[in-house]
């Protein structure tokens, strides 16, 4: 294990700028997931740590030595694309070798039984003499896996690497993976554009947007507290309502409704946040809630284990999650509420809303 410091880190295509100036501290041990959209530089980043792309500027920093201008090998890191880039022509016992065959410090007989060893931890020891060809997706993915992990690298990287499994199997995945880091402790630096999965795994969750971080932190943290609007809207779809806060409450835009603030000290324009599930909508107004507003039912989708329900309220479309069947038809109205201490105040700190 090893942690990872990353400081001031750029790269440049040309004149795209892609990484402007990132500044990362992962701690030894640590699952930390790269979160953002696609174009964010995420995997960019991941390649600049692997040693497969060199920054513009800054320094990366494993174990507190300076890797930056380190080859790839020499960097003993463990690294798994959204390919899987397995050897079609070499077994699975091969494949998972050939890192080992590459750092050239133990023996053929130590390399096969590190090998044998990584197969084991992935659950495919009866593989490994079976060719890539001869596998499933998802066998195919854990072979990746163990390569990765065989020779017992400093950091692990993932790049994607669930994305092409089916949902279900994705899912298996993510469980596996969370439990195989608990087990071998690895420092893990793990690429998505998925937020759910990013929250599922992660002890930390970096989200990034135009080559910068947004927002660091726990799942929980960025879930709960955003800290910008691309924030609140990336990770859960939120409801964010344009409003202005004064003397602890909130008037939303375009209505003369006022409703308590969590933050009795902003001031100004900004979005107050409400999360889909806080929200409830009804004939009368909730039993722990301190803010409430009217509002009219446009259309509920079921989704299984809840619904989905749309309501117009002071002007501005908003989502609710709700279980149970709708008390009020399409088109009725009724009374939106929420406890204050739930919802998320957003500064407009660029002040693009005047």
């Amino acid at each position: 294990m090893s942690n990872l410091e990353i400081r001031d880190l750029r790269k440049s295509f040309k004149d795209t700028h892609v990484l402007r100036g990132i500044d990362v501290d992962i701690h030894s041990g640590a699952f930390v997931s790269l979160l953002g959209p696609s174009g964010c530089g995420k995997t960019t980043l991941l390649r600049c740590i692997a040693g497969l792309e060199s920054p513009s500027d800054g320094k990366i920093f494993i174990g507190g030595e300076d890797v930056t201008n380190l080859s790839p090998e020499k960097r003993r890191l463990g690294v798994m694309f959204q390919s899987y880039a397995l050897f079609p022509h070499m077994t699975v016992l091969e494949n998972v070798r050939f890192g080992l065959r590459m750092l050239q410090d133990r023996g053929a007989a130590e390399q096969r039984a590190s090998a044998k060893a990584a197969l084991e931890t992935v659950r495919m020891e009866a593989f490994a003499s079976r060719m890539p060809s001869e596998l499933s997706g998802g066998q195919q993915q854990r072979v990746a896996l163990a390569r990765s992990i065989a020779f017992n690298p400093r950091v692990l990287l993932l790049d994607e690497p669930l994305s092409n499994l089916d949902a279900r199997l994705r899912e298996d995945m993510q469980i596996e993976l969370v439990e195989l880091h608990r087990e071998m402790g690895l420092t893990t630096v793990f690429v998505t554009h998925d937020q759910h999965e990013a929250m599922a795994m992660s002890d930390t969750v970096i989200l990034m947007r135009d080559g910068e971080i947004e927002q660091e932190g726990s799942p929980t943290d960025l879930y709960r507290t955003p800290q910008t609007q691309f924030s609140a809207e990336f990770i859960g779809s939120a409801n964010l309502i344009p409003a202005h806060a004064k003397n602890g409450r909130v008037t939303f835009d375009g209505s003369d409704i006022t409703v308590p603030l969590p933050n009795p000290q902003a001031e100004g324009a900004g979005f107050l946040v409400l999360r889909q599930e806080v929200l409830s909508f009804g004939l009368e107004k909730g039993e722990s809630a301190d803010a409430s507003m009217p509002g009219t039912l446009q259309t509920s989708i079921f989704q299984g284990a809840h619904s989905v329900a749309h309501v117009e309220s002071a002007g501005h479309p908003l989502k609710i999650i709700r279980s149970g069947s709708a008390a009020i038809p399409a088109g009725g109205e009724g009374v939106l509420s929420w406890n204050s201490k739930e919802s998320t105040w957003i500064s407009d700190r660029d002040g693009s809303r005047g």
